[in-house]
């Protein structure tokens, strides 16, 4: 018999495929003319904002008493028990330029805790998945984060800063010692798509500084139900709203969280 929680999380992949269905259609005749810039190199589209309207009027649907935490700020209802967390379109400006890496991320809060993510990335048709205590999941497989140890076998991923500065020498002294000790890393320009690639096994770890909660609820909830670990810069749990997150397999979390907590002192 299926959970609450698994019957809302199969129901939000299938309105976040819609979403993506709407993105794609509208990708082959974009209106460059319609950006808009919301701060520093922070831009939204006509395509976020309808998306999000979409998507906000079926999870309504689906969840009447719940409220919305959502990027574009088209729906600021509160829910007493139930918000959900959504980012209609991460990875923007890859959209906008035409990088086929942009996902739509939705994560469920029960009172202050998340109890499902979905992130689909819209370019390859692929919807990650999870729910509480239920696993995770891709396209219906089950998927787990990976065994990888050594800091040299890993992949890791990150996002660069790109309006807010103030932390980028210790964010460049942190990149150039994963550049040096790992095996690769990699910067997609969508932290859903890299939390969700950390998931899967594909990326053994993510860091960033300055997110906002609707860029990591959602794969936040997949990392954990795959195995995985996230927590904040100081290895603490205010990774939703205290703007810092790694995430990881758990078997490199503790060398990547001293290698910031050192370049941060």
């Amino acid at each position: 018999m299926k959970t609450i929680y698994q019957q809302l999380t199969l129901a939000t992949c299938e309105i976040a495929r819609l979403a993506g269905k709407f993105m794609a259609d509208e990708r082959r005749s974009f209106d460059s003319s319609k950006i808009e810039t919301k701060g520093l190199h922070d831009l939204v589209s006509y395509v976020d904002k309808e998306s999000e309207k979409q998507i906000i009027e079926q999870l309504q649907n689906l969840l009447p008493e719940s409220g919305f935490i959502a990027e574009e700020g088209t729906n600021s209802k509160q829910g007493e028990r139930y918000n959900w967390v959504i980012d209609p379109l991460d990875g923007t400006t890859n959209y906008i330029q035409g990088v086929p890496v942009y996902a739509v991320s939705i994560g469920l809060l029960e009172d202050e805790e998340l109890v499902l993510g979905v992130v689909y990335e819209v370019g390859r048709d692929e919807c990650f998945y999870a729910w509480k205590n239920g696993g995770a999941y891709l396209n219906g497989q089950s998927i787990h984060v990976s065994d990888r140890g050594d800091i040299h076998d890993a992949l890791l991923a990150t996002g660069f800063p790109y309006n807010d500065f103030s932390k980028l020498e210790v964010y460049m002294e942190i990149l150039k010692w994963t550049m040096t000790h790992a095996r690769g890393v990699r910067r997609l320009g969508s932290a859903a798509t890299d939390l969700a690639y950390v998931a899967c096994g594909r990326f053994d770890a993510f860091w960033e500084y300055d997110l906002k909660p609707w860029d990591v609820a959602a794969g936040a909830v997949i990392v954990k139900e795959a195995g995985g670990t996230v927590t904040d810069y100081k290895g603490e749990s205010d990774f939703l709203f205290g703007r810092e997150i790694v995430a990881s397999n758990g078997l490199i979390e503790k060398l990547i969280l001293s290698k910031i907590k050192e370049y941060n002192t």
